[in-house]
């Protein structure tokens, strides 16, 4: 399949584009020899079919270690060198918004399946289809405007003002009561606890300055992570199951204890520090999980395993918040932190904590922008999946059994509909990684979408063919991967050698 791909496409690149176009029309005293060593370079003097089998003979000499891309007519670098530049920018792009996209899309279609025809299945909806529906330049932009020029104009001066928390706080209270089901009390205590937090945390960042001076430090983190341990139990083994529930909590503790000696470790750390404090992190869960033991040993696993990594997760983006107001007073900042254009903010200097601060800043709009289009999609698959497995005969059985419905949606019908979802997500994930073309344009990524689109125009073979090469690679290790996780999904599938 590839070798067919990678031929069919070299064919309409030699055929189609022309790298001496512009030096035709010149009038450059060096054009003749300009045309002559870029016709060399390309061996535009051999028939298209026998310059793609050079460029295959060098193209799988450079995946075995050896061999060579090509070189880049644009401007003389090879096309490996462009590509090592071009992947890491797209992946840093991609990734975040892939995983939040996917994440909240599984999250919010099955909470619409399990409450089908209610306002709130209404309403989600409604607001899916209107994410999917807009252009994401014009996404882009209304991000561009009020994320980032309107925002870093209130940093200037954060109030918020009661008005907005009265507003903020009866939006938030809204949706948890249509999100909840039961009788009205129930639904009208939760709608309660949600107005009352929410008036709280913000009057709390109004009062104090937190915007300013963000940091969560060890009570903030005690907070949030007891109350996702809590979920992370509620939705897995159970609230009733005392040993998933200790699990949790034990990794909460065990987190809040290590958070002060951990500093240490962050003060001047690297990447490679960062992976070797999750993979500790990993390692303390799954020690807790087994000491809790009981009969459900592999769910306590689990459980301290999802906490401990969350934990960590807390303690680093605390440790980022740490940098911000150092990140904001810069001066190559100027007190604008969000940035509009590029990855980064050119000439900025500072440590690891800036540079990341940094990257982040620039992540907001972009990642925004994607995740509001691809959520769209992923809502509505799920919530379809979700509807034909809650309709399946074996769920009306697990009801009649007596199991509880938590285990009924977690257990047995959350596994099979997420097999539809197998499907799309790996493919998807592929075609975004090709390059999220307006959005790098819209905020001057340098992007995969970016160099395919400047080589195309130029006709420049060489680096139109590794952007396809890494793409087709993608793809076709995407549709392996989805047969990989239907086996791992479907007990009925096996894989076999």
């Amino acid at each position: 399949m590839l070798l067919g791909a990678t031929f069919i496409v070299y064919m309409a690149v030699a055929f189609a584009a022309d790298p001496l176009a512009a030096l035709r029309t010149s009038t450059s005293p060096t054009r003749v020899q300009q045309m002559e060593r870029i016709t060399d370079l390309l061996s535009l003097d051999l028939p298209p079919v026998v310059r793609y089998f050079k460029w295959l003979g060098g193209a799988a000499g450079y995946l075995w270690g050896n061999g060579t891309l090509g070189m880049s007519v644009v401007n003389s670098q090879a096309v490996s060198a462009i590509l090592g530049a071009a992947v890491p920018t797209t992946v840093k792009l991609v990734a975040l918004s892939v995983l939040m996209a996917i994440v909240l899309g599984v999250v919010v279609g099955i909470a619409t399946a399990l409450r089908q025809y209610s306002a709130f299945d209404y309403l989600t909806t409604f607001v899916t289809f209107l994410f999917y529906s807009l252009p994401v330049f014009w996404v882009a932009v209304l991000l561009k405007e009020f994320g980032a020029i309107k925002f870093n104009d209130f940093l200037a001066d954060p109030h918020i003002g009661l008005p907005t928390i009265l507003a903020a706080a009866c939006c938030v209270a809204l949706i948890g009561t249509l999100v909840t089901g039961g009788r009205w009390r129930i639904r009208a205590f939760v709608g309660g606890i949600a107005f009352a937090a929410t008036m709280a945390v913000l009057l709390y960042i109004d009062q104090t300055g937190w915007l300013l001076r963000p940091g969560l430090g060890i009570i903030g983190i005690a907070i949030t992570g007891t109350c996702f341990a809590v979920a992370m139990v509620a939705i897995s083994p159970g609230l009733g199951n005392r040993r998933g529930l200790g699990a949790g909590l034990t990794a909460v503790a065990l987190g809040l204890a290590v958070y002060f000696p951990v500093q240490f470790a962050l003060v001047r750390p690297t990447w490679l520090t960062i992976a070797l404090l999750a993979l500790t992190a990993v390692a303390a869960g799954i020690a807790i999980g087994w000491g809790w033991g009981g009969d459900d040993r592999r769910s306590g696993i689990r459980t301290g395993i999802v906490v401990a990594l969350g934990m960590g997760a807390l303690t680093f983006v605390d440790r980022v918040m740490q940098a911000w107001p150092a990140y904001v007073a810069s001066p190559r900042v100027g007190g604008r932190p969000i940035g509009t254009i590029g990855a980064v903010t050119p000439s900025l200097g500072g440590n690891f904590w800036f540079a990341t601060t940094d990257v982040v800043t620039h992540l907001v709009l972009p990642t925004t922008a994607l995740v509001l289009i691809s959520f769209a999609s992923y809502t509505r698959y799920t919530r379809s999946s979700m509807l034909e497995v809650m309709n399946a005969d074996y769920i009306r059985t697990a009801r009649a059994k007596g199991l509880t419905e938590r285990v009924v949606v977690v257990r047995h019908a959350f596994r099979n509909a997420l097999i539809p979802l197998a499907t799309v997500i790996p493919i998807d994930v592929a075609a975004v990684f090709g390059g999220a073309v307006l959005t790098e344009r819209i905020f001057s990524w340098r992007g995969m979408g970016t160099m395919f689109l400047e080589a195309l125009r130029a006709g420049d073979p060489g680096t139109v063919m590794g952007y396809f090469l890494v793409t087709a690679m993608l793809a076709i290790g995407a549709n392996i991967l989805a047969d990989l996780v239907y086996a791992w999904l479907d007990p009925r599938i096996r894989v076999t050698s």
